[in-house]
């Protein structure tokens, strides 16, 4: 099941960071690997969509993390702004 968050920590010396849930709840650990855009480092507060698995007995992790594109204006209203 493909779950929604935002990035709340990424720490690139050490390639694991963290992303809340938009649904609530704690925030779930995810590794450099988990991002399947290849040399893309995450920012807080950038959306993304992920999946969960389980770890260390029962702790849930996010993996499969995708940018998720759409955050601010659309293209149609960018396109807008630009034309005046």
């Amino acid at each position: 099941m493909t779950h929604f968050g935002k990035i709340k920590s990424y720490d690139s010396s050490m390639g694991t960071g963290s992303i809340t849930p938009e649904t609530g709840g704690d925030a779930l650990r995810f590794k450099k690997a988990d991002l399947q855009q290849e040399g893309q480092m995450p920012k807080v507060d950038q959306r993304f969509s992920y999946e969960t698995s389980e770890v260390d007995g029962g702790k849930k992790r996010a993996v499969n993390l995708q940018h998720q594109q759409g955050e601010g204006p659309s293209q149609k209203e960018q396109a807008r702004t630009q034309q005046g």
